[in-house]
This record gives C-alpha cells, structure tokens and sequence, in this order.
C-alpha cells in the first residue's frame, strides 16, 4: 500500500514531496523496530540494523521504478548534457527522500528512551570513523561496551581528505554493485548512511531537541554532496542492471547507455573528492 503513496514521475515534478515520503518511510521503521525488537533479549542489541532494514523494504519499489524511468531516459537520449539535466531531477528526489530518513531518525535518536542503545551500531560506526584513535572510549562514552579495538595513528589534513575519500570510493563501489545486481539494493547503503549521520547528530547536539538543526547543519554540508555521489553511482548501476534484465543491452542503443553510465560514476567520483575537502576543511571551521 505504501508504494501508492508517490509514484517517480510524480516526485521528479515536486521533489520536496519526497521528504515527508523518507519521514514517514523512516518513522514506521523506527516504531516497528521498537514495538517488536525492543523487549527481546538478543534481537533488541540488532535495533539499528532491523530499523534500515524496515526502511529499505519500504523505499524500494520507489526507487527500483524510478531506476525503470531513468534507464528509458537513455534509450531516448539526444546528447548527454540534456540527458544529465533529467537525472539530476532522480538525484533531487532521491536526496529528498534521504533527507526524510535523516530527520525521523535524528528525531528519533533524540526522543527516544535510551536512544544510544537502540543506535548502537550507528553509535559504533560513528565512533570508528570519526575518533578511531580512541574508539572504545568513544562507545564507552555512549554507553556501548566493546572489546578493544585498535586504533589509527593521527593523520594530516591531506592524509584524513584521502582517507575520507578512499573508505567513500569503498562505499561507491559497493552501491554500485548492489544497484547493478539487486537494482533498488543500494538503498540499504543509503538508508544506512541516514541513520549514521542521524546518529552522529545526536551526540553532536547531546540528544537535545532544540539544537537539531545544528547538528542537522553540522553533518548535512559535507553529508549531502556525499550521499548525492552514492545516489549518482546507485543510478549509474541501476539503469545498467535495468537495460540487461530488458535486454536493451544487445541493441544498438547499449553505447548510449555504457556512456551514461560511466559519466555517471566519474560524475560521482568528483563530488566525491569536493565533500572530502569540504569534511576536512570547512565543516570544522564552522562547528
């Protein structure tokens, strides 16, 4: 029932619509995840991972027909500057719809009781990538017990922009193959990513309510162009995944569609290395 709520052509035409559509998509999550997972023994400590989950179940007959969308776009094609000017309407709806996510698990992280716990393994990927010096400190500090874990050795501005961008080209990589195999699987990448940042957000505002949107602001200026790069390679993928169970492949319209998709991911790649200098640069000198 839900995937009747917004259809792709739809959402490209108001693509803010979206953002309550991840809201909602995200705040069901939430709830179910909590109401069935929270009381039990063993699967309340899988809380973080059963709400992406949830998330990813809702989203993707979304995104695999906005992916059928796209990849007919390119069978169509005239010239690549025009046929990036209407995937980049997809990229909007797509942030939009992460935007959503971010906000009702920030929303959640925040008023929830004991909202570390349920955020745990967001609370501990968190933790590795931003104070991996220190890592069990950090959990500890979230109240997450772990066992030693070994830390990295400080790093230079230039050294932590290409680590940022190295472990960001992992994720791209893997979105790229997931959409390529699964079609709409990289949202569980994105979804994922969301309630990361969510999490990050509210230990930067100390689960407090009414500093959200600066933690909000703190994470979204080098969080966004990030997650455009992913939803940019889910697309690349998704299209090319699409084109080969159609079949479109074996036609003369496949160089049409091997071009875009590799623009596509060079496209990605360069947002990329511009949200690794904004993380290290100027993300700090704001906040």
């Amino acid at each position: 029932m839900l995937e009747m709520i917004i259809n792709p052509k739809r959402a490209e035409r108001k693509p803010w619509e979206m953002a309550i559509i991840g809201f909602v998509y995200a705040s069901l999550s939430v709830l179910l995840s909590y109401f069935i997972f929270s009381g039990h023994p063993v699967l309340s400590q899988y809380s973080g991972v059963f709400i992406v989950m949830f998330c990813v179940i809702f989203s993707m007959p979304f995104v695999y027909y906005t992916l059928k969308v796209e990849e007919k776009k390119d069978l169509n094609k005239e010239e690549n500057i025009g046929l990036i000017k209407e995937h980049s309407k997809a990229i909007w709806t797509f942030l939009w719809l992460f935007v959503g996510y971010i906000l009702a698990f920030s929303l959640a992280y925040t008023v929830f009781p004991n909202g570390e716990q349920f955020f745990s393994a967001q609370i501990q990927t968190y933790c590795y990538m931003n104070r991996p010096y220190n890592y069990e400190e950090c959990a500890n500090q979230y109240g997450i017990s772990l066992e030693k874990i070994t830390g990295k050795a400080s790093l230079s501005s230039i050294a932590k922009v290409a680590e940022i961008f190295s472990n960001n080209i992992s994720v791209l990589i893997v979105t790229l193959i997931l959409s390529l195999i699964v079609g709409a699987g990289a949202i569980f990448v994105l979804a994922w990513n969301a309630s990361v940042i969510a999490a990050a957000i509210g230990i930067f505002t100390k689960s407090d309510v009414s500093n959200l949107h600066l933690g909000l602001l703190r994470y979204l200026i080098h969080g966004l162009p990030e997650v455009a790069a992913y939803f940019v390679a889910a697309l690349a993928g998704g299209i090319l995944g699409v084109a080969v169970i159609r079949g479109d492949i074996n036609t003369e319209k496949r160089w049409n569609i091997f071009e875009d998709v590799l623009l596509l991911v060079i496209i990605a790649m360069i947002i990329l290395i511009i949200s690794a200098l904004i993380e290290v640069f100027i993300t700090p000198q704001l906040f």
